[in-house]
């Protein structure tokens, strides 16, 4: 692998939860994948303050020369996604490198899939963060259907389509954007697409776990389905007011009729259609103030940097063990 020594090293970053058998296995098949392309890799592992402990020999075989390991061993556990944060933050203050895959650990982000990644990001010269787009998903059924649910949710609510996750390239650049962004606490993705950062996409099938069953529930789902739309609360905010004052103008033509009916014909009007205007008016009243309120609130906490990456990610870092 001589001709890969004049080319810098590529970050691969993967959070950890409790998963050391999947992330050994993930580690070994990445190597072997790395080794036929010809590339040099730092693997740093987030170690989202895992209950079970890895073994002393972990990840269990020889690492390549071209291949080092690092453990990131969080204070506390802070989620997927915060320790992702956390992680690309430490990446970009303490490794030197011009190029950064981020993928989960599980298998689920197939390694052979990360040299058709690279590929698209040298063949936009780095300038693009790349995305895996999956076209197709091994979950069960009722998983797809509420990822299907979340996706639309998500564009009625923010106008943004979304068909990927956290496996991604992206430039040293890129991150040097990313690391100051406050939302990234929230949803590395949707802190992306914030940064009005460029991306592509490229298709891809989604891997089973190598070890386990998935963590993930419904609940965790939702909450995460949350996560990334509240990165755009100020357009959710905007939507929400704007469907609010369009809903109330049929209202008020409905109300504007029946006056002109019973003060102009004497025509009796059923007391049930007064009742019911008058109730529709009140939660449309509600509905208007609470999205005025949303609004304000999210337009205020736009200068409110509560956490940047870059600045804090030091306070939650227990160690970092360097394998080899």
């Amino acid at each position: 692998m001589t001709s890969s020594d004049h080319r810098p090293p590529v970050v691969v970053l993967m959070p950890v939860f409790n998963d050391w058998v999947a992330a050994a296995a993930l580690c070994n098949s990445l190597q072997a994948v790395l080794h036929g392309a010809q590339l040099r890799a730092h693997i740093v592992i987030i170690d989202d303050r895992s209950v079970l402990p890895r073994s002393l020999d972990f990840p269990g075989f020889t690492l390549d020369e071209h291949v080092s390991l690092r453990i990131l061993r969080l204070r506390r556990n802070l989620g997927h996604q915060r320790a992702l944060a956390i992680g690309l933050a430490l990446v970009y203050d303490s490794i030197d490198c011009d190029t950064v895959v981020v993928m989960d650990a599980d298998g689920e982000d197939r390694p052979e899939d990360v040299p058709r990644l690279l590929a698209s990001f040298e063949e936009h010269h780095g300038r693009r963060v790349v995305f895996a787009e999956r076209v197709r998903r091994t979950e069960s059924l009722t998983f797809r259907l509420f990822y299907y649910l979340y996706r639309h949710l998500h564009y009625v609510l923010t106008g943004i389509k979304v068909r990927f996750g956290n496996f991604s390239v992206l430039s040293r650049a890129s991150l040097s954007t990313l690391v100051v962004v406050s939302e990234m606490w929230s949803h590395y993705a949707a802190a992306i697409l914030k940064a009005k950062l460029p991306y592509v996409t490229v298709p891809t099938t989604r891997g089973r776990r190598l070890f386990g069953e998935s963590r993930m529930n419904i609940v965790d789902l939702v909450i995460h389905g949350l996560s990334a739309i509240s990165v755009f609360g100020d357009v959710v905010g905007v939507r929400l007011l704007g469907a609010s004052l369009f809903l109330t103008l049929p209202t008020l033509a409905a109300v504007v009729t029946t006056i002109l009916v019973r003060g102009l014909t004497g025509l009796a009007i059923p007391g049930w259609a007064t009742y019911t205007i008058g109730i529709l008016l009140i939660i449309l009243a509600q509905l208007v103030i609470l999205s005025l309120v949303f609004v304000f609130i999210v337009l205020g906490s736009r200068g409110n940097l509560a956490f940047v990456p870059l600045r804090d990610y030091k306070q939650f870092v227990d160690r970092v063990d360097v394998i080899r």
